[in-house]
């Protein structure tokens, strides 16, 4: 393919790094030196020499990179793949929340917009959401943005929990149904249903294992059974198939697809490594106050 032949020449050339979420399309995934989640995927490029980092997601994923990443330049493939449910966060309805829960520490998904991680006590992730907020030093919680989410660390948790928004979610995940649950049910009754905490109650309720995406992956290999039907946008599926071969994997939704994470492509990743552009840029003052705000969260998952 010598589309990704110039992308790979193009990535020796300038000392880049490529990252790809799970929920990328396979040829991106092929072609990145990393796949993983956001945070995961941001952490990994602390580690590595490279001047630029080319982050195939979705912006706040990028954004995260940047925070972490402060001396190397960020680009993603396509400037409008955004995350809905992070745009469902706004600042003044976080502000009004802090205003009325004084004393309230501020937890936030790490799916979120720099500006309101700048705006938090500490960030989370769907692995360790339940237990930063059951460390962090206040009995009330501000939590947001996915309802669902929030649920899930609801019922491992004895603090009281602030939704904010109260209806945020990943529109993906939530719209998949109990109605496609039992039709998944039904084609494979012996697969095991795993599924990520941003699916809607009723499923989590129903599922066999509820991960985050790194966390499925880990699960489905330590498992002795065979099958299983994934809760997450499909793309997770690829990853699943290539690194777990013999098990047998579905969709517990065949429209778990994230329109925004498929917006990036082979060509416009190889168009962004070429022109370095667009860029991800955070503020300093912004990014500053976020980085703290993940290092917290790094702290406390020590614990």
């Amino acid at each position: 393919m010598p589309l990704k032949e110039d992308i790979l020449r193009l990535k020796k050339e300038k000392n880049a790094v490529i990252l790809a979420h799970n929920y990328q399309v396979p040829e991106i995934q092929e072609v990145a030196d990393f796949v993983g989640d956001s945070l995961e995927l941001a952490q990994t490029a602390t580690q590595t020499d490279a001047d630029i980092i080319l982050f195939c997601g979705v912006d706040f994923m990028a954004e995260t990179a940047k925070i972490l990443n402060p001396e190397k330049k960020v680009i993603i493939p396509d400037k409008n793949a955004c995350c809905p449910m992070a745009e469902m966060l706004k600042i003044d309805d976080l502000r009004k929340a802090k205003k009325a829960n004084p004393g309230a520490k501020v937890v936030l998904y790490v799916n979120t917009k720099a500006d309101a991680k700048a705006e938090c006590d500490c960030v989370c992730t769907s692995a360790n959401a339940d237990k930063i907020v059951n460390l962090i030093g206040s009995d009330t919680v501000i939590f947001g943005p996915d309802q669902n989410l929030s649920y899930y660390v609801q019922k491992r948790s004895k603090k009281k929990l602030i939704t904010v928004p109260a209806n945020g979610m990943c529109i993906t995940h939530h719209a998949m149904t109990m109605a496609d649950l039992m039709k998944a049910k039904e084609m494979h009754p012996k697969a095991l249903v795993v599924v990520h905490p941003e699916c809607i109650p009723e499923i989590q309720e129903k599922a066999d294992a509820i991960a985050s995406t790194a966390g499925i992956l880990r699960y489905c290999k330590a498992s002795k059974d065979k099958e299983f039907i994934i809760g997450t946008e499909n793309g997770m599926l690829y990853r699943l198939e290539k690194e777990v071969p013999g098990k047998r994997f579905y969709p517990l939704s065949e429209d778990a697809i994230c329109v925004n994470m498929k917006k990036n492509t082979l060509q416009k990743a190889y168009d962004a490594l070429r022109s370095e552009k667009p860029e991800v840029t955070v503020p300093e003052k912004t990014r500053i106050t976020a980085e703290g705000a993940i290092r917290r969260m790094l702290e406390l998952s020590r614990h």
